[in-house]
Protein backbone atom coordinates (compact mmCIF):
# COMPACT_ATOMS: atom_id res chain seq x y z
CA UNK A 1 0.00 0.00 0.00
CA UNK A 2 1.16 3.51 -0.78
CA UNK A 3 0.93 5.94 2.10
CA UNK A 4 -2.27 7.94 2.48
CA UNK A 5 -3.07 10.64 5.03
CA UNK A 6 -5.68 10.76 7.71
CA UNK A 7 -7.45 13.50 5.74
CA UNK A 8 -7.67 11.19 2.73
CA UNK A 9 -8.97 8.37 4.92
CA UNK A 10 -11.74 10.60 6.26
CA UNK A 11 -12.70 11.50 2.70
CA UNK A 12 -12.65 7.88 1.50
CA UNK A 13 -14.85 6.44 4.26
CA UNK A 14 -16.96 9.54 4.95
CA UNK A 15 -15.83 9.40 8.55
CA UNK A 16 -15.41 11.93 11.34
CA UNK A 17 -12.71 12.24 13.96
CA UNK A 18 -13.47 11.51 17.60
CA UNK A 19 -11.50 12.91 20.50
CA UNK A 20 -8.87 15.64 20.34
CA UNK A 21 -6.50 14.21 17.72
CA UNK A 22 -6.30 16.73 14.86
CA UNK A 23 -3.19 16.01 12.74
CA UNK A 24 -4.80 15.39 9.37
CA UNK A 25 -1.41 14.86 7.76
CA UNK A 26 -0.78 11.70 9.81
CA UNK A 27 0.50 9.04 7.36
CA UNK A 28 -1.14 5.60 7.08
CA UNK A 29 1.05 2.91 5.52
CA UNK A 30 -1.12 -0.20 5.86
CA UNK A 31 -4.57 -1.41 6.89
CA UNK A 32 -5.05 -4.44 9.15
CA UNK A 33 -8.28 -6.14 10.22
CA UNK A 34 -6.52 -8.66 12.49
CA UNK A 35 -5.26 -7.26 15.79
CA UNK A 36 -2.64 -10.05 15.90
CA UNK A 37 -0.93 -8.61 12.79
CA UNK A 38 -0.41 -5.10 14.10
CA UNK A 39 2.86 -3.26 13.70
CA UNK A 40 3.74 0.45 14.04
CA UNK A 41 2.10 2.83 11.59
CA UNK A 42 -0.90 0.71 10.56
CA UNK A 43 -4.59 1.53 10.67
CA UNK A 44 -6.69 -1.01 12.59
CA UNK A 45 -10.09 -1.62 11.01
CA UNK A 46 -12.23 -3.88 13.25
CA UNK A 47 -14.82 -6.06 11.55
CA UNK A 48 -17.97 -7.57 13.04
CA UNK A 49 -18.84 -11.21 12.37
CA UNK A 50 -21.46 -13.66 13.55
CA UNK A 51 -19.28 -14.81 16.47
CA UNK A 52 -16.89 -11.90 17.04
CA UNK A 53 -16.64 -8.13 17.18
CA UNK A 54 -13.24 -6.67 16.33
CA UNK A 55 -14.07 -3.55 18.30
CA UNK A 56 -13.13 -5.53 21.41
CA UNK A 57 -9.51 -5.48 20.24
CA UNK A 58 -9.15 -1.78 19.46
CA UNK A 59 -7.18 -0.94 22.60
CA UNK A 60 -4.89 -3.95 22.12
CA UNK A 61 -4.23 -2.94 18.51
CA UNK A 62 -3.50 0.67 19.41
CA UNK A 63 -1.27 -0.32 22.31
CA UNK A 64 0.48 -2.74 19.94
CA UNK A 65 1.52 0.07 17.60
CA UNK A 66 -1.45 0.94 15.39
CA UNK A 67 -1.49 4.67 14.68
CA UNK A 68 -5.28 4.81 14.79
CA UNK A 69 -8.50 2.94 14.15
CA UNK A 70 -11.88 3.05 12.50
CA UNK A 71 -14.85 2.42 14.77
CA UNK A 72 -18.59 2.09 14.42
CA UNK A 73 -19.00 2.52 18.19
CA UNK A 74 -18.92 5.66 20.26
CA UNK A 75 -15.96 5.94 22.64
CA UNK A 76 -15.80 6.97 26.28
CA UNK A 77 -12.02 7.30 26.33
CA UNK A 78 -9.15 7.80 23.92
CA UNK A 79 -5.51 6.74 24.02
CA UNK A 80 -3.23 9.75 23.63
CA UNK A 81 -1.59 10.20 20.25
CA UNK A 82 -4.02 7.84 18.48
CA UNK A 83 -6.81 8.78 16.07
CA UNK A 84 -10.33 7.34 16.06
CA UNK A 85 -12.45 7.63 12.89
CA UNK A 86 -16.19 7.13 13.42
CA UNK A 87 -18.22 5.44 10.68
CA UNK A 88 -21.64 3.80 10.59
CA UNK A 89 -20.37 0.39 9.43
CA UNK A 90 -16.76 -0.84 9.41
CA UNK A 91 -17.37 -3.39 6.63
CA UNK A 92 -18.70 -0.61 4.42
CA UNK A 93 -15.72 1.53 5.41
CA UNK A 94 -13.35 -1.21 4.21
CA UNK A 95 -15.24 -1.43 0.93
CA UNK A 96 -15.30 2.34 0.44
CA UNK A 97 -11.63 2.71 1.28
CA UNK A 98 -10.64 -0.05 -1.17
CA UNK A 99 -12.76 1.46 -3.96
CA UNK A 100 -11.36 4.94 -3.33
CA UNK A 101 -7.79 3.66 -3.17
CA UNK A 102 -8.20 1.51 -6.30
CA UNK A 103 -9.29 4.55 -8.28
CA UNK A 104 -5.87 6.11 -7.72
CA UNK A 105 -4.38 3.55 -10.13
CA UNK A 106 -5.03 3.77 -13.85
CA UNK A 107 -4.23 0.17 -14.63
CA UNK A 108 -6.37 -2.68 -16.02
CA UNK A 109 -8.26 -4.87 -13.57
CA UNK A 110 -9.33 -8.45 -14.33
CA UNK A 111 -12.12 -10.06 -12.30
CA UNK A 112 -12.26 -13.88 -12.20
CA UNK A 113 -15.14 -15.97 -10.92
CA UNK A 114 -16.66 -19.39 -11.60
CA UNK A 115 -17.72 -22.57 -9.81
CA UNK A 116 -14.54 -24.51 -10.54
CA UNK A 117 -11.02 -23.45 -11.45
CA UNK A 118 -11.13 -19.75 -10.65
CA UNK A 119 -7.99 -19.92 -8.49
CA UNK A 120 -6.14 -21.88 -11.18
CA UNK A 121 -7.32 -19.42 -13.83
CA UNK A 122 -6.20 -16.50 -11.66
CA UNK A 123 -2.77 -18.04 -11.11
CA UNK A 124 -2.32 -18.88 -14.80
CA UNK A 125 -3.45 -15.39 -15.84
CA UNK A 126 -0.90 -13.90 -13.46
CA UNK A 127 1.84 -16.16 -14.80
CA UNK A 128 1.14 -15.20 -18.42
CA UNK A 129 0.61 -11.49 -17.84
CA UNK A 130 3.65 -11.47 -15.58
CA UNK A 131 5.90 -12.05 -18.59
CA UNK A 132 5.17 -8.48 -19.69
CA UNK A 133 3.67 -6.68 -16.68
CA UNK A 134 4.11 -6.34 -12.91
CA UNK A 135 1.00 -8.12 -11.64
CA UNK A 136 -0.94 -7.85 -8.40
CA UNK A 137 -2.98 -11.02 -7.84
CA UNK A 138 -5.26 -12.40 -5.17
CA UNK A 139 -3.29 -14.50 -2.73
CA UNK A 140 -4.67 -17.56 -0.98
CA UNK A 141 -8.41 -17.45 -0.42
CA UNK A 142 -8.70 -13.65 -0.23
CA UNK A 143 -11.60 -13.62 -2.68
CA UNK A 144 -14.45 -12.44 -0.46
CA UNK A 145 -15.83 -9.16 0.88
CA UNK A 146 -12.84 -8.82 3.22
CA UNK A 147 -10.04 -10.40 1.21
CA UNK A 148 -10.70 -8.60 -2.05
CA UNK A 149 -10.65 -5.07 -0.54
CA UNK A 150 -7.49 -5.95 1.40
CA UNK A 151 -5.91 -7.19 -1.84
CA UNK A 152 -6.71 -3.89 -3.54
CA UNK A 153 -5.06 -2.08 -0.66
CA UNK A 154 -1.82 -3.89 -1.57
CA UNK A 155 -1.59 -1.94 -4.83
CA UNK A 156 1.41 0.31 -5.32
CA UNK A 157 2.88 2.34 -8.15
CA UNK A 158 4.92 -0.60 -9.44
CA UNK A 159 1.83 -2.62 -10.40
CA UNK A 160 0.76 -2.50 -14.03
CA UNK A 161 -2.21 -4.88 -13.97
CA UNK A 162 -4.31 -6.67 -11.32
CA UNK A 163 -5.91 -10.14 -11.40
CA UNK A 164 -8.60 -10.49 -8.74
CA UNK A 165 -10.50 -13.62 -7.79
CA UNK A 166 -14.14 -13.28 -6.72
CA UNK A 167 -15.88 -15.98 -4.70
CA UNK A 168 -19.49 -16.28 -3.60
CA UNK A 169 -21.97 -18.61 -1.95
CA UNK A 170 -25.15 -16.54 -2.25
CA UNK A 171 -26.84 -13.90 -4.39
CA UNK A 172 -25.41 -10.40 -4.20
CA UNK A 173 -21.80 -11.26 -3.38
CA UNK A 174 -20.41 -11.05 -6.92
CA UNK A 175 -22.40 -7.85 -7.41
CA UNK A 176 -20.78 -6.42 -4.25
CA UNK A 177 -17.23 -7.39 -5.25
CA UNK A 178 -17.51 -6.48 -8.94
CA UNK A 179 -18.91 -3.07 -8.03
CA UNK A 180 -15.69 -2.39 -6.13
CA UNK A 181 -13.42 -3.62 -8.93
CA UNK A 182 -15.33 -2.50 -12.06
CA UNK A 183 -13.11 -4.81 -14.12
CA UNK A 184 -11.74 -4.14 -17.58
CA UNK A 185 -11.98 -7.88 -18.24
CA UNK A 186 -14.46 -10.24 -16.61
CA UNK A 187 -13.84 -14.00 -16.58
CA UNK A 188 -16.31 -16.78 -15.71
CA UNK A 189 -14.66 -20.20 -15.76
CA UNK A 190 -17.82 -22.36 -15.61
CA UNK A 191 -21.07 -23.04 -13.78
CA UNK A 192 -21.15 -26.05 -11.43
CA UNK A 193 -22.78 -27.33 -8.26
CA UNK A 194 -20.63 -25.51 -5.70
CA UNK A 195 -22.88 -23.73 -3.13
CA UNK A 196 -26.02 -25.28 -4.62
CA UNK A 197 -27.28 -25.74 -1.02
CA UNK A 198 -27.82 -21.98 -0.71
CA UNK A 199 -28.74 -21.19 -4.29
CA UNK A 200 -30.93 -24.19 -5.06
CA UNK A 201 -30.07 -24.86 -8.71
CA UNK A 202 -27.39 -24.45 -11.35
CA UNK A 203 -29.58 -21.85 -13.01
CA UNK A 204 -29.45 -19.76 -9.85
CA UNK A 205 -25.70 -20.25 -9.61
CA UNK A 206 -25.49 -19.00 -13.21
CA UNK A 207 -27.53 -15.92 -12.30
CA UNK A 208 -25.30 -15.24 -9.30
CA UNK A 209 -22.11 -15.51 -11.35
CA UNK A 210 -23.60 -13.26 -14.04
CA UNK A 211 -23.82 -10.45 -11.50
CA UNK A 212 -20.30 -9.77 -12.80
CA UNK A 213 -21.49 -8.76 -16.28
CA UNK A 214 -22.98 -5.29 -15.73
CA UNK A 215 -19.88 -4.14 -13.84
CA UNK A 216 -17.42 -4.79 -16.68
CA UNK A 217 -16.37 -1.45 -18.18
CA UNK A 218 -18.13 -0.38 -21.35
CA UNK A 219 -14.98 -0.77 -23.42
CA UNK A 220 -14.12 -4.02 -21.65
CA UNK A 221 -14.18 -7.71 -22.50
CA UNK A 222 -15.76 -10.90 -21.18
CA UNK A 223 -13.94 -14.24 -21.38
CA UNK A 224 -16.34 -17.16 -20.93
CA UNK A 225 -16.28 -20.95 -21.11
CA UNK A 226 -17.83 -21.79 -24.47
CA UNK A 227 -18.23 -25.48 -23.56
CA UNK A 228 -20.39 -24.66 -20.55
CA UNK A 229 -24.05 -25.11 -21.45
CA UNK A 230 -25.30 -22.15 -19.44
CA UNK A 231 -22.48 -19.73 -20.28
CA UNK A 232 -22.55 -20.57 -23.99
CA UNK A 233 -26.19 -19.45 -24.03
CA UNK A 234 -24.90 -15.90 -23.51
CA UNK A 235 -23.58 -15.73 -27.08
CA UNK A 236 -24.81 -12.51 -28.65
CA UNK A 237 -26.36 -11.37 -25.39
CA UNK A 238 -23.57 -9.79 -23.33
CA UNK A 239 -23.21 -6.10 -22.42
CA UNK A 240 -19.64 -6.00 -23.81
CA UNK A 241 -17.87 -8.16 -26.41
CA UNK A 242 -17.22 -11.73 -25.28
CA UNK A 243 -14.57 -14.29 -26.17
CA UNK A 244 -15.68 -17.90 -25.75
CA UNK A 245 -13.03 -20.49 -24.90
CA UNK A 246 -13.29 -24.26 -25.19
CA UNK A 247 -12.86 -27.34 -27.31
CA UNK A 248 -15.92 -26.80 -29.50
CA UNK A 249 -15.62 -25.59 -33.08
CA UNK A 250 -17.77 -22.55 -32.32
CA UNK A 251 -15.34 -21.19 -29.74
CA UNK A 252 -13.19 -18.14 -30.49
CA UNK A 253 -10.21 -19.68 -28.68
CA UNK A 254 -9.89 -23.45 -28.88
CA UNK A 255 -7.64 -26.05 -27.34
CA UNK A 256 -7.18 -29.78 -27.45
CA UNK A 257 -5.06 -31.87 -25.11
CA UNK A 258 -2.60 -33.78 -27.27
CA UNK A 259 -0.46 -35.59 -24.72
CA UNK A 260 1.69 -35.30 -21.65
CA UNK A 261 3.87 -37.40 -19.40
CA UNK A 262 1.19 -38.26 -16.83
CA UNK A 263 3.64 -37.07 -14.20
CA UNK A 264 4.23 -33.33 -14.40
CA UNK A 265 2.67 -31.73 -17.47
CA UNK A 266 0.28 -31.92 -20.39
CA UNK A 267 0.63 -30.73 -23.97
CA UNK A 268 -2.22 -28.98 -25.72
CA UNK A 269 -2.83 -27.27 -29.02
CA UNK A 270 -3.94 -23.67 -28.58
CA UNK A 271 -5.72 -21.96 -31.46
CA UNK A 272 -6.63 -18.30 -31.04
CA UNK A 273 -7.00 -15.34 -33.42
CA UNK A 274 -3.25 -14.72 -33.09
CA UNK A 275 -1.62 -18.07 -32.36
CA UNK A 276 -1.81 -21.72 -33.33
CA UNK A 277 0.76 -23.87 -31.59
CA UNK A 278 1.37 -26.71 -29.21
CA UNK A 279 2.25 -25.59 -25.69
CA UNK A 280 3.37 -27.31 -22.51
CA UNK A 281 1.42 -26.71 -19.30
CA UNK A 282 3.17 -27.76 -16.07
CA UNK A 283 0.03 -29.29 -14.55
CA UNK A 284 -2.03 -32.45 -14.89
CA UNK A 285 -5.49 -33.00 -16.31
CA UNK A 286 -7.24 -32.23 -19.57
CA UNK A 287 -9.34 -29.64 -17.72
CA UNK A 288 -6.20 -27.48 -17.54
CA UNK A 289 -6.82 -26.42 -21.13
CA UNK A 290 -9.51 -24.02 -19.87
CA UNK A 291 -7.34 -21.78 -17.68
CA UNK A 292 -4.69 -21.91 -20.42
CA UNK A 293 -7.23 -20.68 -22.97
CA UNK A 294 -8.43 -17.94 -20.62
CA UNK A 295 -4.84 -16.82 -20.03
CA UNK A 296 -4.13 -16.82 -23.77
CA UNK A 297 -7.27 -14.83 -24.57
CA UNK A 298 -6.57 -12.22 -21.90
CA UNK A 299 -2.88 -12.15 -22.80
CA UNK A 300 -3.75 -11.30 -26.39
CA UNK A 301 -6.11 -8.59 -25.15
CA UNK A 302 -3.14 -6.93 -23.45
CA UNK A 303 -0.68 -7.26 -26.29
CA UNK A 304 1.30 -10.38 -25.43
CA UNK A 305 2.88 -12.28 -28.31
CA UNK A 306 2.43 -16.05 -28.79
CA UNK A 307 5.98 -16.55 -27.50
CA UNK A 308 5.22 -14.56 -24.36
CA UNK A 309 1.99 -16.48 -23.76
CA UNK A 310 3.79 -19.79 -24.13
CA UNK A 311 6.54 -18.61 -21.77
CA UNK A 312 3.99 -17.54 -19.18
CA UNK A 313 2.13 -20.86 -19.34
CA UNK A 314 5.39 -22.69 -18.74
CA UNK A 315 5.93 -20.64 -15.56
CA UNK A 316 2.56 -21.48 -14.00
CA UNK A 317 2.79 -22.73 -10.41
CA UNK A 318 -0.42 -23.90 -8.70
CA UNK A 319 -1.46 -22.54 -5.33
CA UNK A 320 -0.64 -24.82 -2.38
CA UNK A 321 -3.02 -27.79 -2.02
CA UNK A 322 -4.26 -27.27 -5.59
CA UNK A 323 -3.16 -30.48 -7.34
CA UNK A 324 0.37 -30.27 -5.98
CA UNK A 325 2.41 -33.27 -7.18
CA UNK A 326 4.60 -34.74 -4.43
CA UNK A 327 7.17 -37.38 -5.50
CA UNK A 328 8.06 -40.03 -2.95
CA UNK A 329 10.32 -43.04 -2.86
CA UNK A 330 9.23 -46.38 -4.27
CA UNK A 331 7.51 -44.80 -7.23
CA UNK A 332 4.79 -43.28 -5.04
CA UNK A 333 3.16 -40.04 -6.19
CA UNK A 334 0.86 -37.99 -3.96
CA UNK A 335 -1.61 -35.63 -5.63
CA UNK A 336 -2.46 -33.07 -2.95
CA UNK A 337 -5.67 -31.37 -4.08
CA UNK A 338 -7.06 -30.88 -0.58
CA UNK A 339 -7.89 -27.19 -0.69
CA UNK A 340 -11.54 -27.62 -1.65
CA UNK A 341 -13.96 -29.79 -3.59
CA UNK A 342 -17.26 -29.88 -5.43
CA UNK A 343 -18.67 -32.53 -7.80
CA UNK A 344 -17.08 -31.05 -10.93
CA UNK A 345 -13.62 -30.49 -9.46
CA UNK A 346 -13.77 -33.93 -7.80
CA UNK A 347 -14.35 -35.65 -11.15
CA UNK A 348 -11.59 -33.61 -12.79
CA UNK A 349 -9.15 -34.66 -10.07
CA UNK A 350 -10.19 -38.31 -10.34
CA UNK A 351 -9.60 -38.10 -14.09
CA UNK A 352 -6.04 -36.93 -13.39
CA UNK A 353 -5.60 -39.90 -11.04
CA UNK A 354 -6.99 -42.27 -13.67
CA UNK A 355 -4.52 -40.99 -16.26
CA UNK A 356 -1.52 -41.23 -13.91
CA UNK A 357 1.25 -43.73 -14.45
CA UNK A 358 1.07 -45.54 -11.13
CA UNK A 359 0.07 -49.19 -11.38
CA UNK A 360 -2.18 -48.77 -8.32
CA UNK A 361 -4.48 -45.77 -8.06
CA UNK A 362 -5.83 -44.70 -4.69
CA UNK A 363 -8.42 -41.98 -4.03
CA UNK A 364 -8.74 -40.50 -0.53
CA UNK A 365 -11.88 -38.38 -0.77
CA UNK A 366 -13.72 -36.33 1.83
CA UNK A 367 -17.15 -34.78 2.12
CA UNK A 368 -18.22 -32.15 -0.40
CA UNK A 369 -20.03 -29.54 1.66
CA UNK A 370 -22.78 -27.00 0.89
CA UNK A 371 -24.68 -29.31 -1.47
CA UNK A 372 -27.85 -29.46 0.63
CA UNK A 373 -30.46 -32.07 -0.35
CA UNK A 374 -28.49 -32.85 -3.51
CA UNK A 375 -25.55 -34.16 -1.44
CA UNK A 376 -26.31 -37.91 -1.29
CA UNK A 377 -26.85 -38.28 -5.04
CA UNK A 378 -23.88 -36.07 -5.96
CA UNK A 379 -21.57 -38.00 -3.62
CA UNK A 380 -22.82 -41.34 -4.96
CA UNK A 381 -22.16 -40.11 -8.49
CA UNK A 382 -18.54 -39.46 -7.59
CA UNK A 383 -18.27 -43.02 -6.30
CA UNK A 384 -19.72 -44.40 -9.51
CA UNK A 385 -17.22 -42.34 -11.50
CA UNK A 386 -14.34 -43.92 -9.56
CA UNK A 387 -15.43 -47.32 -10.81
CA UNK A 388 -15.95 -46.19 -14.37
CA UNK A 389 -12.37 -44.92 -14.72
CA UNK A 390 -10.66 -47.86 -13.04
CA UNK A 391 -9.60 -46.54 -9.63
CA UNK A 392 -8.34 -49.45 -7.50
CA UNK A 393 -8.89 -48.19 -3.96
CA UNK A 394 -11.06 -45.60 -2.19
CA UNK A 395 -10.72 -44.24 1.32
CA UNK A 396 -13.85 -42.17 1.91
CA UNK A 397 -13.66 -39.75 4.85
CA UNK A 398 -16.69 -38.14 6.50
CA UNK A 399 -20.41 -38.65 6.97
CA UNK A 400 -21.39 -37.63 3.44
CA UNK A 401 -18.48 -39.59 1.97
CA UNK A 402 -20.39 -42.74 2.96
CA UNK A 403 -22.37 -42.17 -0.23
CA UNK A 404 -19.12 -42.04 -2.25
CA UNK A 405 -18.20 -45.41 -0.73
CA UNK A 406 -21.59 -46.89 -1.59
CA UNK A 407 -21.39 -45.67 -5.17
CA UNK A 408 -17.85 -46.98 -5.51
CA UNK A 409 -18.77 -50.44 -4.24
CA UNK A 410 -21.70 -50.60 -6.64
CA UNK A 411 -19.38 -49.55 -9.49
CA UNK A 412 -16.85 -52.30 -8.78
CA UNK A 413 -14.00 -50.47 -7.02
CA UNK A 414 -11.94 -53.33 -5.58
CA UNK A 415 -11.07 -51.87 -2.17
CA UNK A 416 -13.41 -49.42 -0.44
CA UNK A 417 -12.84 -48.16 3.10
CA UNK A 418 -15.13 -45.67 4.81
CA UNK A 419 -13.85 -43.65 7.77
CA UNK A 420 -16.06 -41.25 9.67
CA UNK A 421 -13.19 -39.02 10.81
CA UNK A 422 -9.68 -37.98 9.74
CA UNK A 423 -8.26 -39.80 12.77
CA UNK A 424 -9.81 -43.06 11.61
CA UNK A 425 -8.42 -42.44 8.14
CA UNK A 426 -4.90 -41.90 9.49
CA UNK A 427 -5.05 -45.39 11.02
CA UNK A 428 -5.91 -47.08 7.70
CA UNK A 429 -3.42 -45.23 5.51
CA UNK A 430 -0.65 -47.80 6.02
CA UNK A 431 -2.98 -50.38 4.45
CA UNK A 432 -3.26 -48.48 1.17
CA UNK A 433 0.28 -47.19 0.66
CA UNK A 434 2.37 -49.43 -1.56
CA UNK A 435 5.12 -49.01 -4.19
CA UNK A 436 4.29 -47.70 -7.66
CA UNK A 437 1.03 -46.11 -6.57
CA UNK A 438 -0.54 -42.71 -7.14
CA UNK A 439 -2.63 -41.33 -4.28
CA UNK A 440 -5.12 -38.49 -4.70
CA UNK A 441 -6.41 -36.53 -1.72
CA UNK A 442 -9.39 -34.21 -2.15
CA UNK A 443 -12.27 -32.87 -0.07
CA UNK A 444 -14.00 -29.67 0.95
CA UNK A 445 -11.99 -27.11 2.93
CA UNK A 446 -13.82 -27.97 6.13
CA UNK A 447 -12.58 -31.57 5.94
CA UNK A 448 -8.92 -30.51 6.35
CA UNK A 449 -7.59 -33.51 4.45
CA UNK A 450 -4.17 -31.87 4.27
CA UNK A 451 -3.64 -33.59 7.62
CA UNK A 452 -3.76 -36.87 5.72
CA UNK A 453 -1.22 -35.54 3.22
CA UNK A 454 1.09 -34.86 6.15
CA UNK A 455 0.52 -38.41 7.42
CA UNK A 456 1.32 -39.86 3.99
CA UNK A 457 4.55 -37.88 3.90
CA UNK A 458 5.44 -39.44 7.26
CA UNK A 459 4.70 -42.93 5.93
CA UNK A 460 6.81 -42.48 2.79
CA UNK A 461 10.34 -41.29 2.08
CA UNK A 462 11.62 -38.56 -0.22
CA UNK A 463 12.29 -39.61 -3.79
Amino acid sequence: METITLAQLLEAVNGRLLGEFDNLDTPIAKVETDSRSIHPGVLFLPLVGERFDGHAYINAALEGGAIGCITAHQRDSFLPGKFYVKVDDTQKALRDLAAWYKNRFEIPFIGVTGSVGKTTAKDMLAAVLGVKYKVLKTEGNHNNNVGLPLTLLELDSSHQIAVLEMGMDRFGEIDYLADIVKPDVGVITNIGDAHIERLGSRENIFKAKCELLPHVKKDGLLVLNGDDELLSALRGNTPVPAVFCGQGEGCDCRAQAVGGDGVSHIHCRLTTPHMDREVKIPALGEHMIYPALIAAAVGERFGLTPDQIEEGLSQFVPTRMRMNVLRRGGGITILDDTYNANPQSMRAAISVLADSRGSRKVAILGDMLELGPFAPALHAGVGEYLGSVGIHCLVAVGELARHIAEGARDAGVAQVIHCTTREEAKEVLPQVVCPDSTILLKGSRGMKLEELTTKLLELTVEA
